[in-house]
């Protein structure tokens, strides 16, 4: 019962936001610190409206993540992360994010030949508590666009809960969203499909920094035709999106 009342105070004060020392010492001090860090990045973000913000003003994440398979919820897990920063529809050179995840699971043999991520490449890799504590601390405040976003949310979201006992706060522009505005009556909607399109090349695909790399020069694309439209907030893009 002592026990129990102990661990019970050790999670009230962890709801709070508080990391105490027995957490600390329950977690490793360096677990500890990252997910303090999570949980405060998290807290801080929901202070933040970037709704009135001019597009071409904002700052963005794009990224994507490779995974296991497709259901989080079911045992996958997160392989890779990558990102770049889009600022005025540009792609920043040289501020990028990319790291391979050990899933501390066997990576099936499809999803190996699929992304060329192999079981021996994760086994020395950060744990998933490391590299998400080094991707937040990447994308700071910004506002994350990725394609086909539900994917990529899903999974983050299922992290952040399983580690920090948080859920996303930023918002997530999805391109694939803004493609079926700008282009309705398409047949696909695939990066593949929307890169050719757009005359794109397409250099890796389902390597996270690659399709990040291609996604950002996608949106910049998109921007300029978004801009051609009148459309200059962010609160703007989400009202139309919405309609479609």
């Amino acid at each position: 019962m002592k026990e129990q009342k102990g661990v019970g105070r050790m999670w009230s004060l962890y709801k709070m936001g508080g990391v105490t020392p027995a957490i600390a010492s329950m977690l490793g001090s360096q677990n500890a610190q990252q997910m303090a860090f999570i949980r405060n990045a998290n807290r801080e973000q929901r202070k933040q409206s970037l709704m009135d913000s001019p597009l071409m003003d904002l700052e963005m994440v794009v990224f994507d993540l490779e995974t296991t398979g497709f259901n989080p919820n079911n045992g996958d897990e997160i392989i890779s992360f990558g990102a770049v920063v889009v600022r005025g529809g540009e792609r920043v050179e040289g501020e990028s994010f990319y790291s391979l995840v050990n899933p501390k699971r066997v990576i099936p043999r499809s999803i190996e030949e699929l992304t060329g991520i192999t079981n021996e490449m994760v086994q020395d890799a950060p744990d998933l508590m490391t590299v998400l504590h080094d991707f937040m601390k990447f994308i700071g405040r910004r506002l994350l666009v990725a394609h086909a976003a539900g994917h990529d949310k899903q999974f983050l979201n299922v992290a952040l809960w399983r580690t920090s006992k948080v859920y996303l706060n930023h918002r997530v522009l999805d391109t694939m969203m803004i493609a079926k505005w700008l282009e309705p009556g398409r047949e696909s909607y695939g990066l593949d499909e929307l890169l050719i399109g757009s005359g794109i090349p397409i250099t890796v695909r389902h390597h996270a920094l690659e399709d990040s790399i291609m996604t950002a020069e996608l949106l910049g694309k998109y921007l300029k035709r978004i801009q051609e439209r009148n459309i200059t907030t962010l609160g703007d893009l989400y009202a139309y999106l919405s309609k479609h």
